[in-house]
Order: C-alpha cells, then sequence, then structure tokens
C-alpha cells in the first residue's frame, strides 16, 4: 500500500502513546485515535462540521434546515402509531452535533427530546425512538486486502513524522469475504455492528431509525475493490487517509446486514432498509403532502430543501434509512 503524510508533532506523540515502541496500530485503531481522542479527535473538538460555512467539511440532511427535522418527527409518529402513542416516547438522537439536534426548533408531539453526542454513551430506557443521522458511518473500520488465497489487515506505522499505510499479518474470521480477486480492499464496518448491538441491547422499547449510507455485504464483497473508506475536509472528498490526522473526517459505507443482523438479535422487529426517499414518502406522506401543496405556488427555501432531501440526484437515494421496532 505503502502510502504516507505528514502529520502534527502533537498526534504523533498520541499515536506513540497507543502504539507502544513499534509505532504501529491497525487501521480501525488508528481511525479510533484520529476522531475520538479526548483532544486531538475529529468529533472531539469545539467546532462546526457539518453544513456550508466556511471551515465546515461536509453537509448532510440536517444541513436543510428544520424540514428535515418536522419530517423525521412526521416519520417517527407515524411508525410508533400516531401522535396518542408518541406522547409516551422520548425522542433521543444518539451522535448529534453539539448545540444542535434534528428537533431543535420543532414543535413535534414527543414526550421530551434529548441528544447525545458522537463518542458519548448512550442510556436507553422505557418507550424511546432512538435516533441517528450518519452514526454509524462514523465508527472505526478495519480495512483488509487480499493476498493471494488470505486477508491481510492494514495498518498504520509511524516512521520519524510520517504516516504509512502497511500490511498486517494474515486474519482467517467468519465475516470475511470468502472470495476476492488479488488486491482487493474489503472495509469492514465491525464497529458500527457492535454499536448497533449495544444500542439494541438497552431496556427500551419503541422504534429504531438510522439514517446513513451503506451497502450489502454482498456489494461490499464484490462491487468496491478500492473499499468504501475515504477522507472529508473543507467539503473537498480524498483518498488520502492518513493526511492531517484530527483535523479530517474519516468515513466509509455500514453494511445494512450486519446492522439488521444486530438489531433482529436482540429482539428488534420488522428491521427494513429504504432509500430516503422511499422512508418518508411511505412514513411522512401526509406531512410531504401538505407542505408541498403550500409551497405549490413558489420556489422558496423550504421547497428547495423538500426537493433536495427527496430528489434521487440529491439526498434521496444517496442515504438509506434503516428502521425497526421493539416491543
Amino acid at each position: 500500500m505503502g502510502s504516507s503524510a505528514s502529520t502534527s508533532p502533537a498526534f504523533a506523540t498520541a499515536f506513540l502513546a497507543h502504539s507502544g515502541p513499534s509505532g504501529v496500530l491497525s487501521f480501525a485503531d488508528f481511525m479510533a485515535l484520529a476522531l475520538y481522542h479526548p483532544q486531538l479527535g475529529y468529533y472531539q473538538q469545539d467546532r462546526a462540521r457539518v453544513g456550508y460555512a466556511p471551515g465546515t467539511d461536509f453537509y448532510t440532511a440536517s444541513s436543510s434546515g428544520a424540514v428535515f427535522g418536522e419530517m423525521v418527527a412526521a416519520a417517527c409518529t407515524a411508525l410508533l402509531g400516531g401522535e396518542a402513542r408518541a406522547r409516551e416516547h422520548v425522542f433521543v438522537e444518539i451522535g448529534a452535533e453539539p448545540g444542535g439536534g434534528v428537533l431543535a426548533g420543532v414543535a413535534h408531539p414527543f414526550a421530551a427530546a434529548r441528544t447525545v453526542r458522537v463518542g458519548e454513551v448512550a442510556q436507553l430506557t422505557g418507550p424511546c425512538v432512538v435516533f441517528s443521522n450518519e452514526l454509524f458511518d462514523a465508527q472505526p473500520l478495519r480495512r483488509f486486502v487480499r493476498r493471494g488465497e488470505t486477508w491481510r489487515e492494514l495498518g498504520v506505522q509511524l516512521r520519524g513524522e510520517q504516516l504509512h499505510e502497511i500490511e498486517l499479518a494474515e486474519v482467517n474470521t467468519p465475516w470475511l469475504p470468502a472470495e476476492a480477486g488479488e488486491g482487493y480492499v474489503f472495509d469492514a464496518p465491525r464497529a458500527a455492528a457492535e454499536l448497533a448491538a449495544v444500542l439494541a441491547a438497552q431496556p427500551w422499547s419503541g422504534v429504531f431509525v438510522a439514517f446513513d449510507y451503506g451497502k450489502s455485504f454482498a456489494e461490499l464483497a464484490s462491487a468496491a475493490p478500492a473499499g468504501t473508506a475515504r477522507a472529508y475536509f473543507q467539503h473537498t472528498q480524498s483518498n488520502d487517509l492518513l493526511a492531517r490526522a484530527g483535523e479530517q473526517d474519516l468515513t466509509g459505507h455500514v453494511c445494512w446486514d450486519w446492522l439488521q443482523a444486530a438489531l433482529d438479535a436482540a429482539g428488534c422487529t420488522t428491521s427494513q432498509v429504504e432509500s430516503q426517499e422511499s422512508f418518508f414518502i411511505h412514513h411522512a406522506g401526509a406531512f410531504l403532502a401538505q407542505a408541498m401543496a403550500a409551497e405549490a405556488n413558489r420556489m422558496s427555501p423550504r421547497k428547495l430543501a423538500l426537493l433536495q432531501l427527496l430528489h434521487p440526484s440529491h439526498l434521496g437515494q444517496k442515504f438509506q434509512v434503516l428502521h425497526a421496532r421493539r416491543q
């Protein structure tokens, strides 16, 4: 692999503190350090990351303003069976940005709304809506490369001030693809599946709704030969995963099969993955009809936001939604 990038003295010190004298971490451990180190981690820094303002790095559905929260509230209310049931549930958003939350400034029927920042531990009890928007793609990835008939895990080594991607030992686990071409890179979102299992195992009831982007296991195993990991810095996508450690976002596609399996194993039912467009049309149809009728004769910012969230060429097909019930 051999790619290299310079790093800051502070991050190099933190890297060596975790790696020890070898100066080697698995890519997953490097990604966890770059994103979640208490002082240097990308998601631990108190700054704006999401939106269109200068200095931000990416945008999400929440960048469309309050209309996204209104649509989420309408869909979750429908999934619960109406407003009477919604009033019995607390809306818990996991992975919210500082000072935000999808329901901030949005009228809703839920008993309460609370947020848990990305990287914090969520405590879930009683009737809940367990909601997240791009939480699971922010979990560390394990990276593997196919060599002959085996898989080798990828790691990161610090040499001086340079970070290098290297190949580590051969690995044989039941969840790696049985076959792949020479040099195929498989980015395994195992931490995302483990997080889903932790959330699903807690003593809550209600609905689970996760907005994210991902692929099936079959797609990850055969249709992404270079892997899905990528970096974002100031709205520019890059394959240089080792650059600007702690200053750029690192992300990759989730595996919907693994997330569904984690929910099913914890007793969730009716788990389903839909495109964002399909999810809102199926579960927030009445809200959408009313909202579009109100904006029918003008091209307002609200109408533009609705189109951006639903249109297949924008966010409607780029993002998917996993939802399930928990009795």
